[in-house]
């Protein structure tokens, strides 16, 4: 896609990072609650978010942070996170305008999904010069630099943006990266695992909404990338529409989601007539789809777009609220709670079990100290079946067989819900087992997303190497 900037658009198996800090118990959406008001609100009921992409240097202006605070539970940079923003000359990098936005993220509790590592535009033009295994050093190199950087801080990277040709073939576009060797892709997503290990790594592009060649050509990278072990957590459907969607949209995302891997709408912005029962399509299409994990706007108002004089966002250009904006929101609080407990499960009462919602089956990760603050990793199943997990008598967290988090004992579906306390309200964290068997937040940056601190209050644990999204609750009492 075009930004303000030339042209703009924008993904393992990672682990989960279970960590400590003793405070109650919780769990989201016990009963019926009143449908929410603002967009990362409505989003969040469904264990999703709903983002901008912000300019740093319209941070100061009043009405577009007050409706970026206010409606938006995570944030892509447009353009400060590039590589010719954050490396203008070569081994020479500069990170305020990217570390303006980051901390914009943190200060309002958003998600922060990093844009975009490697792209054949936007390019320094110390990059633009170099070729062959110059340019392949000089590109594992910033990969890393920036990766390491934000490591901790971002929730999700566009590792690599727009590599595929526009066209019938649904091949790679020709650029100087590709260039470099066919497998520079796979060497990018493997140098961002390296840098930050619990970032989701992302391959993002556009025209690839529905099933056609592109979408088709990416979809065999991923899959052949899944069945290699290279690091791949999500792919990113930019969907910049005009009065339609595909008819096959839903379809084309689960197709992929069916891959183990998320989905996530990354750059939304839709122009016509038809503008907002687009709007509500598509959000509905990504409700349908589990593992549709969040939506972003390429901006907030219309004088924000890309698109000069399409008028394509959800607020006009004094900052209101357009008709797309209500049928955005009413379609995410149509979704309501996602994955709501096995009325089947009696559930944990005040035993302090640690239990899946299905069949009563418990975490376990073996052979972890009983010490308070003891750190355990947990990696996710992607597509093996489900495992057997047991809360031990000595308080530990333990498995069976592999370690790995997947389906909870009602079926092999990855990403069937199990449950675990979660002891603060605040989203997007690290955890440790405590040797009184609290499990309890040491951290921010990684892995749970809690919307609500009442008890029982159902708990998303995003599984940071890209299975589906885990649902998770607390015993009562």
């Amino acid at each position: 896609m075009v930004h303000a900037i030339p042209r703009a658009r924008r993904a393992a198996t990672v682990l989960l990072t279970v960590g400590l800090m003793a405070v109650g118990l919780v769990s989201v959406f016990a009963g019926t609650a009143a449908a929410a008001t603002t967009l990362g609100a409505a989003a969040a009921q469904s264990g999703r978010y709903f983002g901008a992409a912000v300019a740093a240097g319209k941070l100061g202006d009043s009405t577009y942070s007050t409706i970026l605070r206010r409606e938006f539970n995570s944030i892509t940079p447009e353009n400060e996170m590039k590589w010719d923003a954050t490396e203008p000359n070569r081994n020479s990098f500069n990170y305020t305008n990217g570390d303006r936005i980051a901390g914009q993220a943190s200060s309002q509790g958003a998600r922060l999904r990093g844009h975009a590592l490697l792209w054949h535009q936007q390019q320094p033009g110390w990059a633009q010069s170099l070729s062959g295994s110059t340019l392949r050093s000089a590109m594992i190199n910033h990969v890393t630099q920036v990766a390491t950087h934000y490591r901790g801080q971002v929730y999700a990277w566009d590792v690599v943006n727009e590599a595929f040709a526009d066209g019938s073939g649904g091949g790679r576009r020709d650029s100087n990266l590709q260039r470099t060797g066919n497998d520079w892709i796979e060497a990018a997503f493997r140098a961002a695992r390296s840098a930050d290990p619990n970032a989701k790594l992302c391959y993002n592009d556009y025209n690839t909404d529905g099933v056609n060649a592109k979408s088709t050509g990416i979809y065999n990278m991923v899959a052949d990338f899944k069945n290699r072990g290279v690091p791949i957590d999500c792919v990113g459907f930019q969907s910049h529409l005009s009065n339609s969607v595909p008819g096959d949209y839903q379809a084309n995302l689960a197709r992929f989601a069916n891959l183990g891997v998320d989905v996530q709408i990354t750059e939304l912005d839709i122009s016509g007539s038809n503008q907002a029962a687009v709007y509500g399509n598509v959000t509905r299409a990504c409700l349908a789809v589990s593992r549709c994990t969040g939506i972003t706007v390429w901006g907030i108002r219309d004088s924000d777009s890309w698109r000069t004089g399409e008028n394509p966002l959800l607020f006009d250009n004094s900052g209101n609220k357009k008709a797309a904006y209500t049928a955005v929101l009413d379609a995410l609080n149509s979704a309501g709670p996602e994955d709501p407990e096995d009325p089947e499960d009696p559930g944990t009462g005040g035993s302090g079990n640690v239990r899946s919602t299905g069949a009563g089956r418990c975490l376990d990760v073996p052979n972890a100290s009983t010490s308070n603050g003891t750190q355990l990793q947990v990696y996710d199943c992607h597509t093996n079946a489900n495992q057997l997990w047991t809360y031990t008598s000595s308080k530990q967290l333990t498995v069976y067989g592999n370690k790995c988090l997947g389906a909870s004992g009602r079926g092999t579906t990855n990403g069937t819900a199990v449950v675990i306390w979660d002891c603060d309200g605040d989203s997007n964290q690290q955890w440790n087992l405590n040797s009184n068997g609290t499990v309890t937040n040491v951290q921010s940056g990684l892995c749970l997303d809690i919307p609500a601190t009442a008890n029982a209050t159902r708990v998303r644990l995003w599984a940071c190497s890209g299975s589906a999204n885990q649902q998770w609750s607390g015993p009562t009492g």
